[in-house]
């Protein structure tokens, strides 16, 4: 595996990851009874985008770190993948 293609599966990973931890944390104005003028309550209280963006770094890194070990480390590559799901007659 060459770095860039390395690099573009963390890209995926990162985008992938940024969507699933973004509501991990959230406040929302209505959690604080504090909803502003001409906003909606859902809205989030403060910013919250650079705690997001930093868990998903590490999340996205010990994810592709994990798959390098297994693909580098172990040698198993996704044509190894079949073999470990059982068959279902």
């Amino acid at each position: 595996m060459t770095w860039v293609s390395l690099a573009a599966m963390y890209f995926v990973f990162w985008w992938l990851t940024l969507f699933a931890i973004l509501p991990f944390g959230l406040k929302t104005q209505d959690d604080d009874r504090d909803v502003t003028l001409g906003t909606e309550a859902s809205a989030p209280r403060g910013p919250h985008m650079l705690r997001a963006m930093l868990w998903t770094t590490v999340v996205t890194a010990v994810v592709i770190g994990a798959f390098y070990f297994v693909t580098k480390g172990l040698g198993y590559s996704f044509d190894d993948f079949p073999q470990f799901i059982p068959e279902i007659n």
